[in-house]
Order: C-alpha cells, then sequence, then structure tokens
C-alpha cells in the first residue's frame, strides 16, 4: 500500500512525535462554524474532504463527503476507502509542489482548533468482547479461585455480550455518574443511589463495513475485508452496580450510562505494518477460528486520570498485542451462526491488561478490587473515580520511524 511508504512527507507541517503523519489519514467528521463534513487529518491541519472531492478527485459523487457520518463512506468498501487514502497520500504528499499551490485545496483545510470533532460513525450494534487473558486471569483471580481463574469456556470462545449502542458518545462529551442498585453487604437487603466504584475499561473498537446477508459466515481469511478501522474505546463500568445485577444475564445499567471513543477511525491499511504475531493458543481452536499470518497489532496505550485543578497522573501502560482473541477470530465467530453485520457496527475488545501491573486496564484491577490506592499529583488518592476527574486514553503503534496514532478520548465524569 503506497500510502504507508515510510520515506513519504507531506507539506502540511507535521510536528515531532504526532499521532497524525502523513501515513495515517483517519477519517473522522469535523465540523467549521454550521458545516459538518467527513474530514482526515495530517499533523494539527483537519482536511474538509467534501471540498477536496469537489475538486473532482476520488472518482465519486463528492455528497458522499458531505455527511455528519462516515457510514456513507463506509457502504463504498474497503478498496475505495483504499483508493481515497492513496489518492489523499498523493495530493498532500511533499512532492506535489502544484497542489500545495492550489488556492481551492487550500480552502478545504482547517487547524485543529477551528473545527469540533463530532461523533464518527452512527453505530447500529455494539459488541463487547472479552479477549485479553491477563484482565480475565485478573478478575477470576479476585471473584473466584486463583487456581481456576478462566471459565472453561473462555479459551475455547471469544467471549462477547451484545452493549447499548445509544450511549457511545465522543471523546470531550461529559458523562454523569452511574445510578442504580447495590449490594454493599451481602447479609443486607440491596440499596439504591450513585455509583461509588465507578471505572474506567481500556479497550480498542473497531468499526465494520457492511458484512454478508443473514444466514451467511465471515472467515478468519476474509475479516480484514469487512473491518474499515480501530478507534480508542473506553468502556465504562459501574463495578458495584454490576456485582450485583450481572447474575444471569450479564451487566446491564453497570454498562449502558456511556461508552467513549477517540473521534479518529485509523483504517486496518493504516495499521497494517505493525502487525506482530499473537500468543499461542492452546487449546487448539476450533478450524473455524484458525488464522494464518500475524493478526496482531503492536499499539501502546495510555491511561491517566486528571483530578479537577491539577495535573495528570498516568495509570496504566499497556498494549493491545495483549490479546488472546484477534479482531479475524471475533469477527468470525461473530457471523459463524449467520449474524448478519452491519456498515457502523462497532465491537470493542474487552479491557486490555498485560502481564506487568503497570499494564493493568483498569482501577479494578490497578486497586485490586479496592485494596490498594493511586496517589495523584494534588496528593489525594484514588481506588476508583471519582466527581470531576478527567480520564484520558491514549494509544499509538511506531515502526521504522513512522508512528500512526489515534489521538486521545478524553471524558469527565460529572456528578
Amino acid at each position: 500500500m503506497k500510502a504507508n511508504n515510510p520515506r513519504l512527507t507531506s507539506w502540511i507541517p507535521v510536528p515531532e512525535n504526532s499521532d497524525f503523519p502523513i501515513q495515517n489519514i483517519p477519517f473522522g467528521v469535523a465540523k467549521f462554524g454550521k458545516k459538518t463534513f467527513v474530514a482526515t487529518r495530517i499533523g494539527n491541519t483537519i482536511i474538509d474532504l467534501h471540498k477536496i472531492a469537489k475538486l473532482g478527485y476520488f472518482d465519486v459523487d463528492a455528497e458522499v463527503f458531505n455527511s455528519q457520518k462516515l457510514n456513507k463512506m463506509m457502504l463504498l468498501g474497503k478498496l475505495f476507502t483504499r483508493q481515497v487514502r492513496n489518492e489523499i497520500s498523493d495530493i498532500f504528499n511533499s512532492e506535489n509542489k502544484e497542489a500545495q499551490a492550489n488556492a481551492k485545496i487550500q480552502e478545504a483545510l482547517y487547524s485543529v482548533d477551528e473545527v469540533v470533532m463530532l461523533m464518527p460513525v452512527r453505530v447500529g450494534d455494539y459488541t463487547d468482547f472479552y479477549s485479553s487473558e491477563q484482565h480475565a486471569y485478573n478478575v477470576g483471580c479476585m471473584f473466584r479461585d486463583p487456581n481456576n481463574a478462566l471459565l472453561p469456556n473462555w479459551k475455547y470462545i471469544p467471549v462477547g455480550y451484545h452493549g447499548r449502542s445509544s450511549s457511545i458518545v465522543v471523546s470531550g462529551t461529559p458523562i454523569h455518574r452511574p445510578k442504580g442498585q447495590q449490594k454493599p453487604n451481602d447479609n443486607e437487603p440491596p440499596v439504591f443511589g450513585p455509583c461509588k466504584l465507578l471505572d474506567f475499561e481500556l479497550e480498542m473498537a473497531f468499526v465494520t463495513y457492511k458484512g454478508k446477508p443473514l444466514g451467511k459466515s465471515i472467515s478468519t481469511k476474509e475479516a480484514e475485508d469487512y473491518i474499515f478501522g480501530m478507534c480508542l474505546f473506553n468502556d465504562w463500568s459501574a463495578r458495584d452496580i454490576q456485582k450485583w445485577e450481572y447474575v444471569p444475564l450479564g451487566p446491564f445499567l453497570a454498562k449502558n450510562f456511556a461508552s467513549s471513543i477517540s473521534p479518529w477511525i485509523v483504517t486496518l491499511d493504516a495499521l497494517e505494518p505493525f502487525r506482530v504475531a499473537g500468543p499461542v493458543q492452546d487449546p487448539k481452536v476450533f478450524e473455524y477460528l484458525e488464522y494464518e499470518g500475524n493478526k496482531h497489532i503492536d499499539i501502546k496505550l495510555q491511561v491517566a486520570i486528571q483530578p479537577e485543578k491539577t495535573t495528570e497522573k498516568v495509570v496504566s501502560n499497556s498494549n493491545y498485542k495483549y490479546m488472546y482473541w484477534n479482531m479475524n477470530q471475533q469477527l468470525a465467530h461473530h457471523t459463524i451462526n449467520g449474524c448478519n453485520i452491519n456498515a457502523g457496527d462497532m465491537m470493542a475488545s474487552g479491557t486490555i491488561s498485560g502481564n506487568d501491573e503497570n499494564a493493568y486496564g483498569s482501577m479494578l484491577e490497578i486497586s485490586w478490587k479496592g485494596t490498594k490506592s493511586v496517589k495523584m499529583n494534588d496528593g489525594t488518592e484514588r481506588k476508583f473515580i471519582q466527581d470531576n476527574d478527567t480520564v484520558i486514553m491514549r494509544g499509538y503503534a511506531e515502526k521504522d520511524g513512522v508512528r500512526v496514532g489515534f489521538g486521545e478520548v478524553v471524558t469527565k465524569v460529572l456528578a
């Protein structure tokens, strides 16, 4: 893929250590004044793809990019996305002096400070997987027997559940502390009130193109043809509400109040250079979950907590490569019974934790069920998330001098 060439540079300035070099070319939805448009980003410059398309680029009706969501574009499929990415790469290549001098192209460029980033995708259905072995092991140790921490099905099935799509919000959208029933004392009746054990979950999500018709399956070999790209995903969790409600059908109010995503969808093509081998899967998986090649991705992940009126404190440094089940397996499992996938469906990884406690992906693990605390820079301590705290997640992949990142997902918790 020529847009991934590590030697490419852009005539748009790209600050050092930017998540958005010309090799990234993510897709999002931006608003400037009253106009909303499909956009990409190079450095700190937002590019209006509707204006670029009206100049005759992309070989498609420009109205595809005159949209409040990416779904119209995604309906055109992976080959179209790849062509658009390559064309953008050509336009903004540092060797393209003609494009640089074109006043019409210059009119399509905005500073990142001039626009508001919006929710990029109309999410039809949302599935949350549970695919990090260390996270599943940690939770199993806390709530069950360390010698039998993983449930018997865990290494056979990419475990997942159907979540609430309407409450997925874009970075910068504050959320309110959820409320519901809790049972703090085993020997007493439940109580109702605000969640006391509010937690983040460090995850990544992928967004799909339109899949096959109902009754057809997507194989691990085909999976990448149906995956548009990825974003950071904070799957907020009310631990005390969840503990009381999750038996027998799983979390409900503990999860449906909010999940937060980063505004840029980074294509699978852009992430191709950062693929790595996954863990040895033992026991041997069923044939429909077998795959060939490197299907895991080396993406460095970070979580910070920023209390009001002070600086942030990094509490986790993890990596997406720690996943046991990869995206290809997740999508193959999701569709093996003929479940149909639509353009804009979102599938999250589940909490991503590494073997080191510095790489744990939730406060449940970092505080080890509330038995330890983390000191903030203002001297206060955290076991879980407090009102007016802001949680910040970041992620990027880096190789051969090229860094392709996701920016941030930033969410403040209101009372």
